[in-house]
């Protein structure tokens, strides 16, 4: 593995999270009128710093190919696995439920659904409206489709992230073996969100570094299935579809949870310990089965290179 490259990336990508976090933490942290244009930049800081590194230090081939943004070949792969991955992050947040409820740390209502009826209760109040006229079940149901929805909408943001950790990073760590990869890249990328953790963000009830910890862990067994992703279809974009798609279904352990009860995410949902259960145990089962090893390249076509060779 080259460390320069890595090295500047990391330098580039850090640095440029905490400058776009600067007016956060001088003016009203979370609740700067400026927050979400101010996380969307944020999320754009691991893309810059891929495409800055390889432009001028790392200088491969083919930057688009180098960061598995292009060619999108075989089709087929690379739609299956964004398929999976799509299917693989809304499942391990809702199965991260569940096993909260059953360890006593997620305060669930599957049947009635009462906090996310209070919740669309008084937001009908607040704004003048009559009570929902359908059960809050079938309310409940529709957000998969919202789901399906978020996650194209969420995968362009996404994609800033994908383009720096998978795209970048993971494939030069795996240089190192699958473990150490694994346990690289989650702990750079949880530490690359403190600029927001520390201020509250996912982790409220946490106190200083404890919420970063927490998401190291989060984003250690979350981004080895993102990494899995990335070697397997060579191919960034199914890492992004799943990542679009975990943050569009995020929002779940709000709408089992009982009305009244507090949720302590460093406990609970897929952000607690809670649920890293499940992931942990596929990416055990990845781990050992040999699953990161990439599969072999696919002929360059001739046409992919003579746009090399210009």
């Amino acid at each position: 593995m080259k460390t320069k490259p890595v090295l500047a990336y990391l330098a580039i990508a850090f640095g440029l999270s905490w400058l776009f976090a600067l007016p956060l933490w001088l003016s009203g942290g979370l609740g700067n009128l400026w927050f979400l244009v101010i996380a969307l930049l944020i999320m754009a800081t691991p893309a810059a710093a891929a495409l800055l590194v390889s432009r001028f230090i790392d200088r491969p081939t083919s930057i688009p190919r180098d960061l598995g943004l292009w060619p999108i070949r075989p089709v087929r792969r690379t739609l299956g696995y964004a398929g999976l991955g799509v299917l693989l992050s809304v499942a391990i947040i809702l199965v991260a439920l569940p096993i909260g409820a059953l360890l006593g740390v997620y305060p669930a209502d599957f049947v009635h659904l009462s906090g996310f009826q209070q919740t669309i209760d008084t937001t009908l109040a607040s704004v003048g409206a009559p009570p929902l006229p359908v059960p809050i079940q079938l309310l409940a149901a529709a957000q998969l489709l919202n789901v399906l929805i978020g996650t194209l909408i969420n995968t362009i943001p996404a994609l800033g992230e994908e383009l720096g950790w998978r795209g970048f990073l993971f494939p030069r760590l795996l240089a190192l073996g699958p473990v150490p990869a694994i346990l690289l890249s989650g702990v750079i990328w949880g530490a690359w969100h403190a600029p927001l953790i520390l201020l509250g963000y996912n982790y409220p009830t946490a106190t200083g570094w404890l919420g970063v910890l927490a998401m190291i862990g989060m984003c250690t067994v979350v981004g080895a299935i993102f990494g899995w992703l990335r070697i397997r279809s060579r191919s960034v974009w199914p890492a992004a579809l799943a990542h679009g798609a975990f943050n569009a279904a995020a929002g779940f352990g709000l709408v089992f949870a009982q009305a009244g009860r507090r949720i302590d995410t460093l406990q609970a949902t897929i952000l607690g310990w809670s649920g890293w259960i499940v992931p942990l145990v596929i990416v055990i089962v990845l781990v050992a089965t040999g699953r990161f090893r990439a599969r072999p390249a696919a002929p360059a076509r001739t046409e992919d290179a003579v746009g090399a060779a210009q």
